[in-house]
C-alpha cells in the first residue's frame, strides 16, 4: 500500500456516548459505528438518570471535583487523570449545549446544578430531570445523522479484533449480521461497547451490556485492569424480575434532593453507617441496604422529600417505573435492593485512550483510565465518556495525519468460531449471571470465588458440548454473550481472589480491612494456557506493570477442554 491509498474506516464499537462522541470528532475521517442491537438508541447512556457532574458554579473548581473524585476511588483512582477529566469537563458541556443538548435551567436560565452523593459541591447538572442520558443520545444521534462520514450499522455483532499473523496489530473486525459473517477491515478500532452488567443477576443494565467488547480485548490480550471493582447501586426497585431484565434505577439524585433510606421500622438509618448518612459513597450505602436485605429485612427509599422539594417533573423515570410496578411514592416508601450498575474495571488505557495493543483504542464504561479507582464518584461516568470519546478521536486523527495508522484493505484468511446453539447458549449465560450475583456480590470470600472457578470450568465444558448451528443473528447474539462472559468470569474471579483485602466496591469477609500491600491497581491479561490469567499490579498510565506478581493460574486442572469457540 502507498501513503496516498484511502484508509479503510475507523471501526467505533458501541453506540452510546462515548462511541457516538468519538465518532463525531473524528470527522472528517470515515467511520463505522456498530450496534449489536436493532436500534442505535441502546446501551446504558439512554438509561442514565443521574446527570453529568462538572465544575460550573462560580464556587466550584475542576480542582475540587478532581479531589472528591480521588477521594471515592478509595486510594485506587489516578490523580492526573482524576485532574484531566476534572479540568476538561466544562469544554465537555459546553459542546453538548452547541449541539443543542436542554439541560435543565434555574427561573433566572442558569445551568440548574445538583450535588449527589460524595460531592462536595452542587455540581451534577441534568436534562429532563432524571431523564439525561436519553437526551444525550439523542443530542447526538441527531448530529450523527447530519455527519456524512459516519455509517450506521445495527444488527451488527462485532465478534473478535482481526489482528496481523504475529499478533502485534489491529487489522480489523469480524462481524456478524443479519447477511452472515463479514470481515471488515479498519484503521483503527475503537471499542466504545459499554459495561458488563448482565454478568449479574439483579442489575439495572440493559440486557445487551454483556461486556462483548471487553471479551474480545482479553481474546486477543490486551491488559485490563480493575476488573474486581463493579459498582452496585444501592437503590434498584425492589420488583419480581422473573424474566430476568433489568430492575428499575432510582437515581441518586433523589437522596441528593432529601429523599431517605429507611429501615423495615420505618427508621432512617444511613446516619449510623457513615458522617454523610445518605450522601455517602455508594459502596458504603450499597453495603448497608444490602447487609439488611441479606437478613431477610426490607429496606424502603422514602422518595417524599425528594418529590416535595423538586416536583414529580423532575423525576419522571423515576415516577414512570414506580407506577408500572404498582407503587405509588407520593404516599409510600418504595422497596429498594442494590444491584450491578457499573463496572470500573476495563481495557487499560492511557490519557489519549490508547490501550496495549496497537491500533486498539477504548473509551466510557469497557475502558479503565484509572479515574474511577474502587468507587466510581456518581455522575462521572457521562462525563467521562464524553471527555475520552474526545480524546480518543483527537489521538486518532493526530496518527491518520501522521500515516501511523493501518491502511491495508485485505486481510488474510480469517479462522471464523463456530456458533453454539441459543437456547444453550441462554441458559449458560443465566447460569454465569447466578453465580456471579453469589460469588462476586456485594461480599465476597475465597472459598465461594474458589468454587466458582470451579463451577465456571464445568459451565465453559458444557458450552463447547453444545451442537453447532448456523450463524442466525439470534443465535448468534445468544452465543456471542455467553463466550463473553466465559471469557470475563474466571478473570473477574481471579482479580477478586487476589485482591486479598477489602477496598471501595470490593469487599471481601475474609479479609475485611483494606491493607497497604494492595494499594495499586491489577492488571489482568489473558494466560496462553487454557482457563488461565495473569496478574500483574500496574502503577501509572501506560499499562506498563512493575514489580510484577507471579502468573496465577485460575484452572490448573487442564482435563476440562477449552472451547474451540
Amino acid at each position: 500500500m502507498t501513503h496516498s491509498s484511502p484508509l479503510p474506516p475507523v471501526v467505533v464499537i458501541g453506540s452510546g456516548a462515548a462511541g457516538l462522541s468519538a465518532a463525531l470528532s473524528l470527522a472528517p475521517l470515515p467511520v463505522m459505528v456498530l450496534s449489536k442491537t436493532a436500534s442505535l438508541t441502546a446501551g446504558s447512556t439512554p438509561w442514565a438518570q443521574g446527570g453529568i457532574a462538572a465544575a460550573l458554579a462560580e464556587a466550584d473548581q475542576p480542582a475540587l471535583h478532581a479531589a472528591d473524585t480521588v477521594s471515592a476511588g478509595a486510594g485506587l483512582t489516578d490523580g492526573s487523570i482524576a485532574a484531566l477529566l476534572a479540568h476538561e469537563g466544562p469544554r465537555a458541556i459546553a459542546r453538548l449545549l452547541a449541539q443543542g443538548m436542554p439541560f435543565d435551567r434555574t427561573s433566572d436560565g442558569r445551568l440548574a446544578l445538583a450535588r449527589e452523593a460524595a460531592h462536595g459541591q452542587a455540581r451534577v447538572i441534568h436534562a429532563g430531570g432524571d431523564s439525561t442520558g436519553r437526551h444525550v443520545a439523542a443530542t447526538l444521534l441527531a448530529e450523527v445523522a447530519s455527519t456524512p462520514s459516519i455509517t450506521c450499522c445495527s444488527d451488527s455483532l462485532a465478534v473478535d479484533l482481526i489482528l496481523d499473523p504475529h499478533g502485534n496489530n489491529l487489522r480489523g473486525v469480524l462481524i456478524l449480521d443479519p447477511t452472515g459473517w463479514r470481515i471488515q477491515p479498519a484503521s483503527a478500532v475503537v471499542l466504545a461497547s459499554g459495561g458488563m452488567g448482565m454478568a449479574w443477576r439483579e442489575t439495572t443494565n440493559p440486557p445487551e451490556n454483556t461486556g462483548d467488547g471487553l471479551a474480545m480485548a482479553a481474546r486477543a490480550r490486551a491488559l485490563l485492569a480493575d476488573l474486581e471493582f463493579m459498582q452496585f447501586h444501592p437503590t434498584a426497585l425492589a420488583v419480581a424480575d422473573s424474566d430476568g431484565s433489568r430492575l428499575p434505577l432510582l437515581t441518586e439524585a433523589l437522596r441528593g434532593s432529601g429523599a431517605v433510606l429507611l429501615d423495615r421500622d420505618g427508621v432512617a438509618f444511613m446516619a449510623a453507617e457513615h458522617p454523610l448518612a445518605d450522601l455517602a459513597p455508594r459502596d458504603v450505602v450499597a453495603r448497608a441496604v444490602g447487609k439488611r436485605a441479606a437478613a431477610g429485612q426490607p429496606v424502603f427509599l422514602d422518595l417524599r422529600p425528594a418529590l416535595a422539594r423538586d416536583g414529580a417533573d423532575h423525576f419522571p423515570q423515576v415516577l414512570e417505573s414506580c407506577r408500572a410496578h404498582g407503587f405509588d411514592p407520593f404516599t409510600t416508601p418504595v422497596p429498594v435492593v442494590p444491584a450491578a450498575h457499573y463496572h470500573m474495571g476495563g481495557v487499560v488505557t492511557d490519557h489519549r485512550g490508547r490501550t496495549s495493543l496497537s491500533g486498539l483504542w477504548a473509551c466510557g464504561e469497557v475502558a479503565c483510565t484509572g479515574v474511577h479507582g474502587a468507587n466510581r464518584l456518581a455522575s462521572n461516568s457521562l462525563l467521562e465518556a464524553l471527555v475520552f470519546g474526545d480524546r480518543v478521536a483527537a489521538d486518532i486523527t493526530l496518527a491518520a495525519a501522521d500515516g501511523r495508522l493501518n491502511r491495508e484493505m485485505a486481510i488474510a484468511a480469517v479462522s471464523i468460531p463456530a456458533v453454539r446453539d441459543g437456547a444453550g447458549c441462554r441458559a449458560l449465560r443465566d447460569a454465569l449471571r447466578v453465580l456471579c450475583s453469589r460469588a462476586l456480590g456485594l461480599v465476597r470470600d475465597g472459598d465461594g470465588l474458589r468454587a466458582a472457578i470451579d463451577e465456571v470450568a464445568r459451565l465453559d465444558q458444557q458450552f463447547s458440548a453444545l451442537p453447532r448451528v448456523a450463524p442466525s443473528l439470534a443465535d448468534g447474539q445468544a452465543w456471542v454473550e455467553a463466550r463473553s462472559l466465559l471469557t470475563l468470569v474466571p478473570l473477574l474471579l481471579a482479580s477478586a481472589e487476589h485482591r486479598q483485602e477489602s477496598r471501595g466496591a470490593h469487599c471481601r469477609l475474609d479479609h475485611p480491612q483494606p491493607r497497604e500491600a494492595f494499594c495499586h491497581r491489577l492488571t489482568v491479561r489473558q494466560g496462553r494456557t487454557p482457563r488461565s490469567a495473569e496478574i500483574l499490579p500496574l502503577h501509572g498510565l501506560a499499562g506498563e506493570p512493575s514489580n510484577p506478581a507471579p502468573a496465577s493460574t485460575l484452572f490448573p486442572l487442564q482435563s476440562v477442554p477449552r472451547s474451540p469457540a
